[in-house]
């Protein structure tokens, strides 16, 4: 009997029992539908959280906090960036000296006292992909790049207005500086604490460049990047490392360094594939590193374990629905037994009748996996559309706009369509096996 004719039997056969054969594929969808949308939390979950994580960081980036040395804590300088940039893989490390004062910015009648002030290598920072969105990188010691908020800061001087502040923080637009920046001279202010006084240094600077924009609204840069000759004349000023405010009394010593030391170290990655290898190295010289790359790693540990937890439990409901295909096929076996008889009397072998009940539980199974999975696909799509909303008005409180609660990837279906073809298998294979032992003088009389 060719596989052709089994299948059309097959498909005669199922003719006659609509219903039966229509609430047991029913079964079996709800049983598929149910796995699909259970495991689609988990993916959905850590789809979310990795978003998150990653929105607004580089996964190529690695964050260097120092060294170790014999258990002490010690400061990346010059040595150890150049030994950084040795890596094998290593794209670019960005280092930044951040000035220890709140510096006042002047240009006009406005004025910024909420500005970062950062000195940093320029060609590490364009290597590891800053961008300007107008103007040019500095040329001279006083030429200076701003970051795209920055303008945004700058508040008239003398008046402090109910309404100078919006709900972002940044000053309203009808009180903000209208001009381009690029070719202003901005006057910049330090102090130091001498003899009992305060004494203030003006420099003055000129802007060349803005930085792009972030690209996110809750994310604000206002730094403003200067050069190290500026630096020096800071710290010549305050004669103090980076710049620092002496207390009146205090009798520390924060005299300039012979050496740079630097507060922010970022190593960036030629790829992601690159990162652990990286991480490795920083690890075996005892470098303290931090990188996006290894909290997911363990992020998705986590999943993975919840993942397959949810698969098993979506799983009984199949394994539920098999028992109603089981009980089908035992039926189909009972009232075909004069078929069987007719095709054993011919010479049908025995595999040939197993295989026809065998691709019968197979359809059922292959049509309630399709359905299911299209419900899931349909489930899952309403779930993220009406849920959120209806979450926020019970909690009073906006949810994340990157939120999902169902995500399927499309390993999930095969996943889903395996089992429930396995446990279908496995459930219609002793109907089939009592189909070739029924004995052919009682079918041929209906007697069994």
């Amino acid at each position: 009997m060719r596989v052709k004719d089994q299948l059309r039997f097959v498909r005669q056969n199922m003719k006659k029992n609509k219903t039966r054969i229509f609430m047991t594929v029913l079964a079996t969808a709800i049983g598929c539908a149910f796995l699909i949308v259970l495991a689609s939390i988990g993916f959905g979950l850590q789809e979310s959280i990795v978003k998150e994580i990653t929105e607004d960081r580089a996964v190529t980036e690695i964050e260097v906090h120092g060294k170790t040395n014999d258990d002490d804590y010690q400061s990346i300088t010059d040595k150890e960036v150049s030994e950084l940039e040795s890596i094998k893989n290593v794209k670019a490390v960005t280092r930044h000296q951040n000035l220890q004062q709140g510096a006042s910015y002047t240009i006009g009648q406005y004025q910024s006292g909420g500005a970062q002030t950062v000195v940093t290598d320029f060609p590490s920072e364009v290597r590891s992909g800053f961008k300007l969105s107008d103007g040019r990188l500095p040329k001279k010691e006083n030429e200076i790049i701003v970051g795209y908020d920055f303008v945004n800061g700058l508040e008239p001087v003398g008046t402090k207005p109910d309404d100078l502040y919006g709900k972002d923080g940044a000053v309203n637009s009808k009180y903000r500086y209208k001009e381009n920046l690029i070719g202003k001279t901005i006057q910049m202010k330090v102090v130091q604490n001498k003899n009992g006084k305060e004494e203030e240094k003006v420099i003055p600077l000129t802007v060349v460049g803005i930085g792009q924009d972030p690209g996110k609204k809750w994310v604000m840069n206002q730094n403003v990047f200067i050069s190290s000759q500026v630096l020096s004349q800071i710290e010549q000023f305050t004669g103090t490392e980076k710049g620092a405010v002496r207390s009146g009394d205090s009798e520390e010593d924060l005299s300039p360094q012979d050496q740079n030391t630097y507060d922010e170290i970022k190593v960036y990655a030629d790829n992601v594939e690159d990162v652990n290898g990286i991480v490795d190295q920083l690890d075996k010289k005892q470098y303290l590193s931090y990188s996006i790359v290894s909290e997911l790693k363990q992020i998705n540990m986590v999943f993975n374990v919840l993942k397959v937890g949810l698969i098993l439990v979506g799983t009984i409901a199949i394994v539920i629905a098999s028992i109603g295909i089981y009980n089908t096929m035992t039926m189909a076996v009972t009232e075909r037994s004069p078929d069987i008889g007719i095709m054993k009397a011919i010479g049908a072998n025995p595999k040939t009748i197993k295989r026809i009940f065998l691709l019968e539980s197979s359809y059922i199974a292959i049509m309630g996996a399709i359905v299911g999975t299209v419900v899931a696909y349909i489930v899952s799509f309403g779930v993220n559309l009406a849920l959120p909303p209806i979450l926020a008005k019970v909690f009073k409180q906006d949810l994340p706009a990157n939120l999902m609660f169902s995500y399927i990837p499309w390993i999930l279906p095969i996943i889903c369509i395996a089992i429930c073809f396995l446990v279908t298998i496995a459930s219609g294979m002793r109907p089939a096996t009592r189909a070739t032992k029924v004995d052919v003088l009682k079918a041929l009389r209906r007697e069994v």
